[in-house]
């Protein structure tokens, strides 16, 4: 049913099931300005995403709203059948095998559910009483679950800060607690040791642009790889070219790159050559250490956020960039520091690491439980 551009708009995740898309920070799918061709959606309708339905991207919405009209939207109308049951049955893994065997499509990204296949797929349906009974169990349990698991995130972003202010802090007042201060003026940095200085950034470093690329020139196979934004920061798809260009639109391991257009931040390139984009800036040191640089550009990362630009992909400009005021310091200064850096930030990975792990692990248990409980191997006792 569609026409109903004034609800809320919905989401569907692996993970949280049915959403207000507003609730959550991490779904970059941009809504229609026209949404009368979006789909209601009812509490206790089944959203099915028939793209990802083998992921197991599904699940009984408790909210009222619009979604994609790419959706399926199930209606469950028979009585001897509870709809939390339902939820937990349908997302479970078991089910995955044979929603990919039913899906169809060339490639994974393009394989689609039919919604007829799928309305044939046999349920395991014991009575409405143990129904109930299972549902109200694992919301409980998965409850308990999410819990534990929203704790471990929450730690891991506080790690991060500690982290991010930990960089911030040495990179703009040294290693020498006892050692005279004075103001800089320059509000990110704050007070800095007496015998360092301050400058615009391009007096420092050269920041050169790559090159922007049609969709034509990006090819499945090639010669040399496209490092775009979302192979910066993430797993995207690698894209080839056979272009030949100027050595300063390639990187190579032990260049520093700095993405500047959706996703912010340095990193060192520690794998082969490759041909990097548009929206990634190589880094020319100027004689700086390499280590410190990185450190000091992940820095001045935060204080630029208010400086964005930008609705769909938000992003900062180079002479923004350029006339940034850095800490101006000694070689060897800079080269303590990023040892110290390298040492203190390898310990709160390796704490993020572990809490990671611990979430994993939690996922997976909450995976089986569910598994064990809506397929009988595992009977609710009151």
């Amino acid at each position: 049913m569609k026409g109903f551009p004034d609800e809320q708009v919905l989401s569907l995740y692996r993970e949280h099931g049915v959403v207000p898309k507003d609730s959550r920070d991490d779904n970059h799918n941009v809504t229609s300005e026209d949404t009368s061709g979006y789909k209601l959606v009812d509490i206790g309708d089944f959203v099915i995403n028939k793209m990802k339905a083998w992921q197991g991207s599904m699940a009984v919405s408790d909210y009222r709203g619009i979604i994609s009209p790419a959706y399926y939207i199930c209606r469950i109308t028979n009585e001897d059948v509870n709809k939390r049951y339902i939820h937990y049955l349908l997302r479970n893994e078991s089910y995955k095998d044979e929603y990919m065997r039913l899906s169809t499509g060339l490639r994974i990204g393009q394989w689609d559910l039919n919604i007829e296949d799928f309305l044939r797929i046999k349920m395991i349906l014991p009575s409405l009483v143990e129904q109930k009974s299972i549902a109200e169990f694992l919301d409980r349990k998965c409850g308990e679950i999410d819990e534990m698991i929203s704790l471990q995130e929450k730690i891991i972003e506080e790690l991060k800060a500690y982290k991010q202010s930990v960089i911030t802090e040495t990179v703009c007042r040294g290693l020498n607690p006892d050692v005279p201060m004075k103001d800089s003026g320059i509000e990110w940095i704050g007070k800095i040791p007496e015998g360092w200085n301050t400058c615009k950034l391009k007096y420092q470093y050269t920041l050169l642009n790559g090159r922007a690329y049609s969709d034509s020139e990006l090819l499945e196979n090639g010669k040399y790889k496209v490092l775009r934004v979302g192979n910066l920061f993430t797993s995207d798809k690698w894209y080839y070219s056979n272009l030949e260009l100027d050595s300063n639109k390639y990187c190579e391991q032990g260049d520093l790159l700095y993405g500047w257009s959706a996703s912010l931040g340095a990193l060192i390139w520690k794998e082969e050559k490759v041909i990097y984009h548009y929206h990634i800036w190589k880094v020319l040191l100027g004689g700086n250490s390499l280590n410190y640089s990185y450190y000091l550009f992940n820095a001045i990362t935060e204080s630029k956020r208010k400086d964005m630009h930008g609705t769909a992909m938000q992003h900062i400009t180079k002479g923004v960039m350029d006339n940034s005021y850095i800490p101006v310091i000694p070689l060897k200064e800079q080269q303590d520091i990023a040892v110290f850096l390298d040492a203190k930030c390898s310990e709160i990975d390796s704490l993020i690491a572990l809490k990671q792990s611990k979430i994993e692990a939690l996922k997976e248990y909450k995976k089986s439980t569910i598994y064990e409980y809506v397929t009988g191997k595992k009977e609710v006792i009151e």
